[in-house]
This record gives structure tokens, C-alpha cells and sequence, in this order.
């Protein structure tokens, strides 16, 4: 991607961003968070300068830096001689995030296994809901995690080749 040209084409990105966060449930606000985060120079930046450039209260900001930081999206730092502490997203946290994800397709399963016992004297047409939740949590269980493998190791190739 090339770097927005403008302050205005910024602001484009760093709203559409935050739309998409509000359409999976989360705050729009954390998404321009994180969508300011990801095009911003330097990658760190503090509450106030985050407050600054989305038109945010220092409040509003301070809620959701603590929810991605908890989230393990972005982290603090501090920066030698400077008070105040800055954020950024956290390296790798795109996987991480994505692993910690997948822990929910086992217990999914698991549930989609008792509910199958449960049925277990009733014809097929009323044990399909079921039996297509298990089979597609033990697709995702088998399958992500390999995916993830894959990617990083892809992404490592080409980004730290002498690594």
C-alpha cells in the first residue's frame, strides 16, 4: 500500500477501519485507534497525540487503550525522555490474537459432541444443525493452527530472510 498523501485520505482509512470494528462488535473507537496505529509515524504514539488526531476525549482513549492493551493488540512503551507512555500495535500480535481465537473450536465441539449424545436417538434431519457445528469446529481446530504455522513461517521467508 502506498502512503495516504493527505491528512483527509488518513482520516478515510482510519474511519473505515473503525467501521469494520463496530461491524465484528467492537468499539468503533478502537478500530481508529488501531487504524491510526497502523499508518502513523512513529508506529507509537501517546493518549494525547491519539486524542488529538481522532477527535477524542482523553477519557474515550483511555478506555479503549486499556481494552487493547488487555486484548494483547497493542502494548505500552516508554520512550527514553519522554514522560508520557505510548502505544503501538504489539509485534505479532495479529497471530496471537488469531491463536487465541482457535481455543474456542475445541470446547465448540466438545458441546457439539454432548448435543449429539443427547440426540443420539433422533433421525439424521434433527442431528444436522449439530453435526455440521462439530464438523466445522474440528475443521478449524485441525486446520488453523496449520494455516497460522504456514503463515508465519511464510512471513518470516520474506520479511527476515537471514533469520
Amino acid at each position: 500500500m502506498t502512503e495516504p498523501r493527505n491528512l483527509a485520505e488518513k482520516r478515510a482509512f482510519i474511519e473505515e477501519v473503525g467501521i469494520i470494528y463496530e461491524q465484528m462488535g467492537m468499539y468503533r473507537m478502537a478500530g481508529r485507534i488501531i487504524g491510526w496505529l497502523l499508518i502513523c509515524d512513529p508506529p507509537h504514539q501517546t493518549a494525547k497525540e491519539l486524542a488529538t488526531i481522532l477527535a477524542a476525549s482523553k477519557g474515550s482513549i483511555s478506555t479503549i487503550v486499556r481494552w487493547l492493551d488487555d486484548s494483547g493488540l497493542i502494548e505500552r512503551l516508554g520512550i527514553p525522555g519522554q514522560r508520557s507512555t505510548c502505544y503501538r500495535i504489539k509485534p505479532g500480535a495479529w497471530v496471537e490474537i488469531a491463536k487465541a481465537k482457535t481455543a474456542f473450536h475445541k470446547p465448540l465441539k466438545e458441546l457439539a459432541d454432548r448435543g449429539l449424545k443427547l440426540l443420539s436417538d433422533k433421525p439424521p434431519e434433527i442431528r444436522d444443525r449439530l453435526d455440521e457445528m462439530r464438523a466445522l469446529q474440528a475443521f478449524f481446530e485441525k486446520e488453523i493452527p496449520l494455516l497460522l504455522s504456514r503463515f508465519q513461517r511464510e512471513y518470516r521467508e520474506r520479511h527476515m530472510p537471514d533469520r
